[in-house]
């Protein structure tokens, strides 16, 4: 198109198409002067619109094209502009095609999804047709609105040919056999698929069995004595399952309904083990064993046949290798029987969720724990609040508590503003089912509006609610940018009060309702679930524990509000990524068969924001999907701190129930005399069990006075001090707060009748001072328990110890989602947090080598814990066996003598089966080997760092009590997309690795050139030590990488390969020396008189 030299300018958000001329500023032509009334490719005269202005296809090049052209070209061509070849953009009054970008309008949804064409050929529409007019309903009446025909004009005769009638065991004296599709009703059978077989029912006949008539019926099991009784023991143990699977929930007469059939589909198991294939297991268990045979066999060499010219090097290496030895055995040997296990979302609805009758899904409370708004992005809280809120679960079962250890105003405000905007996210969310239900994460996915023929009216709310989001994200930051700088009067209230906690370290506990009390509902009026802000109060000279600190607060004050039997807790930037959560997690608690032994449901942790070749293994996908699967075939996995859901009673320090026994059987084959000794040691025992048992009695009937004696305290009613003896002892247990200790007599969970809210938010604030934990158990034996920065293995620990099990919950979709730091520096710094706090376990009373036995610890589960203990201890072994290439590279000397062809066939052997033992571990637990190696590297980059100094921090703190803290400086930094994985931060945690790159990177040159000047004889030893020190360089990669930062224009690898190219060659030109003569060396006279 000639544009006469005039600028070409566009909106395609306004949909506007203007010309500036380049002789005149500021004048604007008409589109009409410049575009042609002809088409140029059907001829047609193109339209013109109602503002007079004709129709324009390309806002690019205004290439004259006709608007059916247009969308013929759009619909079935290459979408493109003949002359310009630019994608066409959708215009106002034309339908939506794949690819179009996303819209905010919503002016013209009729046009952009062509809602009119789309009734015509909706499915449901033609089947409700096809429907009435094979039961001949008259829709005479209602208006041909959609564009389909009027069930008449169906051909009844023909429809019922092709869809059988649907009945419910009975047969229609109107209807042939044939055009029967026989559904057995809910009552009848477990499921609600066409059954294409009779079932058992006395209405209907069942087609006899097939027999021999030469036989006796008692071939065939029928009429003898022995069919009979085991059809009563059929029977009896029928009645004895209904009993046990029956809900203790059920009241009245319908539960007790006797044509309920025994299989019914809600009162059949809520989950199921689903083992791994023993044609993946077996194999790897062999290996397992093979591997242990290799190693006995490997020690065995090593142990005799010493390197008597490096015994040191020689002794160090057998040390390192038994130490690594041992470590795997402890982390090989839990994974001995991995399992994965499925639940049935359906079947908990079937049971806990009646139609017509309350929810009986059991209540959870919420636990969000921030610190520093600076640190933790208000907004980032905000989304995980808002997903928590939105969560499928009964808004009534429902409660969030916030803790906010820092006493921020920041995070305060940024919560209210989070609880009025619930009140539109919430409905919106329920309304459409959308998934994730937090809206940065949401919104950040792109929409196919064409996969699914979405509702007009979804996408008219969904960018209105967009809208509301990005003013929503306006505010918060909006709020940040003011707590900027604070105030030198501190922080004030809107109603003029100084805020509570301008003092961090000493100021009084606050609470806060947003949601969940009367008046507050979304804008459709109907209920949301408890938003509760809590800052437990914090003064000098207390120890307050940090995170467990905080959550044994939330515990507590969870407790005096709703005190629901179940507890969830996330980090701050942790969202519910699956809004079926908390029901996945209820089909293993709420099962009444093996659900009261599990004390917690763990999920696994996943991570958005990290790049796609996860450099520094944040993933952790080798942990998380193998280690956590064989720990859950044993007791259950360990707690890692986030996404578990706990039962509070196992919180509360109690022991795990005791399943019943059956009585044992005697045996008539033993002598006299052996019965007579069995007889006599049974009746010594006797008097043993007989006080046992009066002991248990004992206490029951305390603890039941006791919870009389604390009823009657709530009521105000003064005891005698002998009458409150029993009290006592729950006071030295949970604190001196009456209302609290009933509470954790309920195993069901509930408030305390005739309590006012304010008695209870008074008794709230009493449960979160400073000093309610003095002389308690609290953080000893009762909540999350202290003594260490991970306290989350110290409590799941106890949990084990005291009998109980944990389960391991992998839905298809996600259930949490959460940010992990990517860049090299913060990543060491989480790895030693980590390694620190096991450091501090394995020093302390509570350490599993020593600590839990003779209770309900399973051993293989003691191993696990023993392991993630002692991880640390490697660093040194490591650090060593990382250090030996360089030094036998350097010296000429080596760890191993010569290698035989026993010795070069067991070695061979030794790496075969690690490699075997790997893959298998990978195929079993779903693991690619990108992610199995990024582990293996951050294995070595965080052993020789990050628990190195973890180890030596600990023995600091532990020992002589000094705390140690390593600055992180920043050095540099980059914009775009994981702009932080190319930040590099300087801290003292990289000075081991990169010793241990350099010395090995030297030590390859010098191995190098001392084997090019000796000859070829020194090839063969060198490649053994080569191989060791490539190992370790191979390994030590990503963090080379991560050390030079971003390159744009030269890749990391090419850099290594050019310095170690460049030595090797400049040391070879140096031993060639091209410039000296082949032939015999002329000596010169130095001038010097020797005489």
């Amino acid at each position: 198109m000639d544009t006469k030299g005039r600028l070409v300018a566009g909106s395609h958000n306004r949909n506007e198409f203007v010309l500036i001329n380049a002789d005149e500023i500021a004048r604007v032509t008409s589109v009409k002067e410049l575009s042609g009334q002809i088409c140029q490719i059907c001829g047609d005269e193109i339209e013109i619109s109602i503002d007079g202005e004709p129709f324009v296809a390309c806002n690019e090049c205004a290439f004259p094209v006709c608007r059916p052209c247009y969308e013929y070209e759009r619909r079935e061509g290459n979408q493109a502009c003949p002359q310009c070849k630019t994608r066409y953009k959708r215009i106002k009054g034309c339908p939506r095609v794949e690819g179009d970008e996303e819209e905010d309008g919503a002016d013209d949804l009729e046009n952009e999804f062509d809602i009119a064409s789309q009734d015509r050929r909706d499915p449901h529409h033609i089947a409700a047709a096809m429907l009435s007019a094979r039961l001949n309903i008259s829709h005479v009446s209602q208006p041909h609105v959609s564009g389909i025909s009027t069930p008449a004009e169906f051909d009844a005769a023909s429809v019922a040919t092709e869809i059988p009638l649907l009945t419910y065991g009975e047969e229609d004296a109107g209807i042939s056999s044939d055009k029967h599709a026989l559904i057995i009703p809910p009552f009848m059978s477990r499921g609600k698929r066409v059954h294409p077989m009779p079932v058992p029912d006395p209405s209907m006949t069942l087609p006899p069995r097939p027999m021999d008539p030469k036989k006796d019926l008692g071939n065939y099991g029928y009429g003898t004595v022995a069919w009979k009784e085991r059809m009563e023991d059929w029977k009896k143990k029928q009645n004895e399952k209904l009993q046990v699977v029956k809900h203790e929930g059920h009241n009245g007469d319908e539960s007790e309904d006797p044509d309920l059939p025994v299989m019914d589909e809600g009162r059949q198991p809520l989950s199921r083990k689903l083992p791994i294939p023993s044609s993946k297991i077996n194999p790897y268990r062999l290996i397992i064993l093979f591997r242990l045979v290799i190693l006995a066999l490997f020690f065995h060499y090593r142990i005799l046949h010493p390197v008597n010219d490096a015994f040191v090097l020689w002794l160090l290496s057998v040390i390192c290798e038994i130490w690594f030895a041992v470590s795997w055995i402890l982390d090989q040997f839990p994974k001995w029987q991995p399992i994965e296990r499925e639940t049935y979302l359906d079947r908990l609805s079937l049971r806990y969720e009646k139609e017509g009758k309350p929810s009986e899904l059991a209540s959870v409370d919420v636990f969000v724990s921030t610190v520093d708004p600076m640190k933790e992005p208000p907004l980032i809280t905000a989304n995980t609040v808002l997903s928590i809120l939105a969560v499928d679960y009964p808004v009534d079962k429902v409660a969030c508590y916030v803790s906010d250890d820092g006493a921020a105003m920041l995070t305060f405000e940024a919560l209210s503003e989070t609880s009025e905007f619930a009140r539109k996210w919430v409905p919106f969310c329920k309304k459409f089912s959308i998934e994730p239900r937090a809206p940065e994460w949401y919104f950040a996915q792109k929409v196919d509006y064409l996969r699914d023929k979405v509702d007009p009216t979804f996408v008219r709310e969904r960018r209105a609610m967009k809208r509301e989001y990005e003013e929503f994200k306006v505010r918060i930051n909006g709020l940040v940018s003011t707590a900027q700088k604070v105030p030198e009067e501190g922080w004030t209230m809107q109603d003029g009060t100084p805020w509570p906690g301008n003092n961090v370290r000493d100021h009084p506990g606050m609470i806060q309702v947003f949601l969940g009390h009367d008046g507050v509902r979304d804008i459709e009026g109907n209920e949301l679930p408890r938003l509760i802000y809590v800052s437990r109060e914090k003064r000098p000279g207390f120890d307050h524990h940090k995170k467990a600190g905080a959550m044994n607060a939330l515990v507590r004050v969870s407790a005096i509000i709703s005190n629901a039997p179940f507890l969830l807790n996330v980090d701050c930037d942790h969202y519910i990524n699956n809004s079926k959560a908390l029901r996945e997690a209820m089909c293993f608690m709420m099962d009444p068969i093996s659900g009261k032994k599990i004390c917690y449901v763990q999920f696994p942790q996943r991570f958005d924001g990290i790049d796609r070749h996860d450099r520094y293994s944040n993933r952790n996908v080798v942990f998380f999907d193998i280690n956590m699967k064989g720990l859950d075939g044993i007791q259950g996995p360990i707690y890692v701190g986030t996404g578990c859901v706990f039962r509070r009673q196992a919180l509360y320090g109690y022991d795990a129930p005791v399943k019943k026994k059956t009585p044992g059987r005697t045996c008539n084959c033993l002598p006299k005399w052996c019965c007579c000794l069995c007889f006599r040691s049974k009746k010594k025992n006797r008097k043993s069990k007989s006080n046992d048992k009066k002991k248990s009695n004992k206490e029951v009937t305390k603890q039941i006075y006791a919870l009389e004696n604390i009823e009657e305290g709530i009521e105000g009613i003064d005891n005698e001090k002998s009458s409150l003896m029993p009290q006592i002892k729950f006071e030295k247990k949970f604190g001196q707060s009456p209302v609290f200790i009933a509470s954790t007599l309920m195993d069901d969970g509930g408030v305390p009748k005739g309590a006012t809210t304010a008695s209870l938010l008074k008794e709230a604030i009493h449960v979160i001072s400073c000093g309610y934990e003095d002389k308690s158990d609290w953080g000893k034996e009762v909540g999350w328990i202290y003594g260490s920065v991970t306290e989350d293995i110290l409590t799941g620990f106890k949990m084990h110890c005291h009998g109980w099990r944990s389960v391991y919950c992998i839905p298809k979709r996600p259930a949490f989602k959460g940010s992990a730091p990517i860049n090299l520096s913060d990543r060491l710094h989480q790895v030693l947090r980590w390694a620190l706090g096991s450091v501090e376990i394995f020093l302390s009373r509570h350490c599993p080598i020593w600590y839990g036995y003779g209770c309900g610890l399973k051993p293989l589960e003691r191993f696990s814990y023993i392991a993630s203990v002692v991880y640390p201890l490697t660093s040194i072994p490591l650090l060593i066996y990382c250090t030996l290439p360089a030094v036998c590279l350097l010296t000429g000397k080596f760890i191993v003598p010569e290698i035989s062809n026993y010795a070069s066939l067991l070695f061979m052997s030794l790496f075969v089966v690690i490699a075997v033992t790997s893959i298998l571990e990978m195929q079993w637990g779903g693991v690619g080997i990108h992610d199995w190696w990024r582990n293996e590297q951050f294995w070595v980059i965080g052993g020789v760092s990050s628990h190195l100094f973890a180890l030596f921090q600990g023995l600091l703190k532990v020992l002589a009590g000094v705390s140690t803290n390593f600055t992180v400086t920043s050095k540099g930094g980059d914009d775009g997309e994981f702009s932080e994985l190319y930040l590099f931060k300087w801290t003292s945690l990289l000075i081991p690795p990169m010793t241990l790159l350099i010395i090995n990177i030297i030590g390859v040159i010098v191995g190098i050139s001392d084997a090019i000047s000796n000859g070829y004889d020194s090839w063969g030893p060198l490649f053994g030590r080569l191989f060791f020190a490539i190992w370790v360089i191979v390994h030590l990669y990503p963090f080379l990488k991560g050390m030079m930062g971003k390159q744009d224009r030269l890749p990391t690898i090419i850099v290594v390969w050019s310095i170690l190219l460049a030595s090797i060659f400049s040391l070879l030109w140096a031993r060639v020396n091209p410039f000296v003569s082949k032939g015999d060396i002329v000596l010169e006279v130095c001038g010097l008189n020797c005489d």
